[in-house]
């Protein structure tokens, strides 16, 4: 087992422990999708891709693409960002999130 696997299974488990939400401890991305309309997403690394139709978002190890029409930037904070239009499909890319 890699020393980066050992480290993410120890976080978990301290995670666990103290009872501190996994997206804090172990620096995932936090999704909140309202019907097909928003994307609430904490936890992001910055906008690597943004059209109308993508908006692809840097997380902690990957990437995560929005797919649809209209999409614009609501919000964008350096924790969390609102992403508003017809959300077709989220797609995860790289890394084990």
């Amino acid at each position: 087992m890699a020393w980066r696997d050992v480290k993410k299974k120890v976080k978990r488990q301290f995670s666990e422990i103290l009872e501190i939400p996994g997206e804090v401890m172990l620096d995932l991305p936090k999704i909140v999708l309202v019907g097909n309309l928003q994307v609430f997403l904490e936890n992001h690394r910055g906008i690597t891709e943004y059209t109308p139709e993508l908006v692809r978002i840097a997380v902690g190890e990957g990437e995560i693409e929005i797919v649809g029409e209209g999409l614009q930037l609501r919000s964008i904070l350096p924790e969390e960002m609102c992403v508003e239009g017809r959300i077709d499909s989220i797609v995860f890319l790289g890394g084990k999130l």
